[in-house]
C-alpha cells in the first residue's frame, strides 16, 4: 500500500499529537490539580446540569461529524489519509468543526467540575491544536487537494 501523495510524503497529515489526547489529557490533570471533583464534591446543581448539557450536545455534534467522515470514506483520523473534503454539515460552518466540538465539551467539563486550572490551560492546549495539529492537517489537504481545498478554505473559516 502507497503511503504517499508523490512518492516522497506521507498521505496524512503527519499528525504526532491526538487531538482527543492534547484535550483530555490536559483536562484531566487539570482537574486532578484543582477541581470540586477532586475532593469528592459534584459542584452546584446550577452549574453542574447546563454544563451537563452543553456537553452532551458538543459531543453529539462531534459524533455526527466523525460519522460523517465514516460515510464519506474518509477516515477522521488525522494521521490517516483523508479521501474527500467534507463541506457540508457542520464543515459547512467551520473546517475544524470536532475540535470546535472538543473545546466546548472540554469547557463545559471545566466549569461543572470548577477547575480554574482546565479554564487557563485551555488556550495552551487550543495552541497546540493550531499549530500541531491544524497547521499540519491544513498543509496536506493543500498539498493532495491543491485548488479544491484552496477554494473550500476561501469560504470557510477555522474555527467558525
Amino acid at each position: 500500500m502507497n503511503d504517499h501523495v508523490d512518492g516522497s510524503l506521507p498521505d496524512h497529515a503527519d499528525v504526532k499529537i491526538p487531538p482527543p489526547l492534547a484535550f483530555g489529557g490536559t483536562l484531566v490533570l487539570s482537574i486532578w490539580f484543582q477541581s470540586y471533583w477532586r475532593h469528592g464534591d459534584i459542584g452546584p446543581m446550577e452549574v453542574v446540569i447546563p454544563c451537563a448539557l452543553i456537553f452532551l450536545v458538543s459531543l453529539i455534534a462531534i459524533a455526527i461529524e466523525a460519522r460523517r467522515h465514516g460515510k464519506s470514506g474518509s477516515d477522521v483520523k488525522p494521521w490517516k489519509p483523508t479521501t474527500v473534503i467534507l463541506d457540508s454539515g457542520l464543515y459547512a460552518y467551520s473546517r475544524n468543526p470536532i475540535y470546535v466540538g472538543m473545546t466546548i465539551c472540554y469547557i463545559a467539563i471545566a466549569v461543572a467540575a470548577g477547575s480554574y486550572v482546565a479554564i487557563i490551560a485551555l488556550p495552551f492546549v487550543l495552541l497546540v491544536i493550531r499549530y500541531h495539529v491544524i497547521a499540519r492537517e491544513e498543509a496536506y489537504l493543500e498539498r493532495k487537494f491543491g485548488d479544491i481545498y484552496l477554494e473550500y478554505k476561501s469560504r470557510v473559516g477555522r474555527w467558525f
